[in-house]
């Protein structure tokens, strides 16, 4: 059992464009691979959550987010680093169409899909927290029941380094 680094995908580890889907048109923040890479070598699990409800908006597909998140996988650990688990939400209450138009506690601020890693993972909720970049990311970390830290931009690395350093 070890604790878990819990990290927001668009916003934090590549610019959010707009719904990015597509590793070819995707750009890295400054210092991700450099943070995964800390973030691994200080013996933390790193797990990324998700909202994507451009599947459910009918944008593209559970195929495209399956490709991001190998492609991400890929790059962290060419850098060092690894990524241990991805979890997402295609679900909106309001905007999904067909089934994805829905309520789900996996979709932050709800916080399914971190209870759900430290559930399936040997994860252990003391000394894990969560990097977002909005407020739905913070409040889904309170709900888990971890701490959140807000991103505020500039380099990940440097970012996540003082969160360690504390």
């Amino acid at each position: 059992m070890r604790p878990a680094a819990f990290l927001d995908r668009d916003g934090v580890l590549i610019e959010d464009t707009g719904y990015p889907h597509r590793p070819e048109e995707a750009r890295l923040i400054p210092g991700a691979l450099a943070g995964l890479r800390r973030l691994h070598e200080a013996g933390l699990a790193v797990c990324v959550v998700t909202n994507q409800a451009g599947v459910g908006r009918g944008l593209y597909g559970e195929a495209d987010v399956a490709r991001m998140h190998l492609w991400l996988r890929d790059l962290a650990r060419e850098a060092g680093g690894r990524i241990t688990a991805f979890a997402h939400c295609p679900h909106h209450p309001e905007a999904g169409q067909g089934h994805y138009r829905r309520d789900s506690e996996r979709r932050k601020p709800g916080p399914g899909m971190i209870l759900d890693l430290l559930r399936f993972f040997p994860l252990r909720r003391e000394g894990s927290f969560m990097v977002g970049d909005r407020d739905t990311d913070l409040r889904a970390a309170a709900a888990a029941g971890i701490p959140g830290h807000l991103f505020p931009g500039g380099d990940l690395d440097e970012f996540v380094a003082g969160i360690l350093g504390r």
